[in-house]
């Protein structure tokens, strides 16, 4: 399994579907990679050398890719500052309700979680006509 930015990535497909395992790096950006590093795309990743494992770990820094641990930090502290400073999208996100502008009436499930049904609590005297 070939290590590349600190990330084991599958030796046994091709690289540049083993790429993709880096966060941040989606299949588009795996392709310019390679085309950088002059790498055949469809060679498998455990017969890279380490020299080929080195232009790819350099084609993804020189162009400014961020990846891992610092793409994480950066979306948090994009989050983090949107909920300081209140604004809409901020107040959502603190609520856990659509950021987008969907509908949450009905559908929504996936931010707002499984339903939870909110039952009627019966009177016990009401079936004996006492109310």
């Amino acid at each position: 399994m070939p290590r590349i930015l600190g990330v084991d990535i599958p030796g046994d497909k091709r690289i540049e579907a083993s790429l993709p395992y880096i966060y941040g790096i989606g299949p588009k950006t795996a392709k310019k990679v390679l085309e950088q590093a002059n790498i055949d795309p469809n060679v498998r990743a455990k017969d890279l050398t380490p020299e080929q494992l080195g232009e790819i770990v350099h084609a993804i820094n020189a162009n400014g890719y961020l990846i891992e641990g610092d793409l994480r930090r950066d979306i948090q502290g994009n989050l983090k500052r949107l909920q300081a400073i209140r604004c809409y999208r901020g107040t959502r996100h603190i609520r856990g309700l659509p950021v987008r502008g969907q509908r949450t009436s009905t559908n929504a499930r996936t931010r707002k979680g499984p339903r939870k049904t909110v039952g009627v609590q019966r009177n016990k005297d009401a079936k004996a006509g006492k109310v």
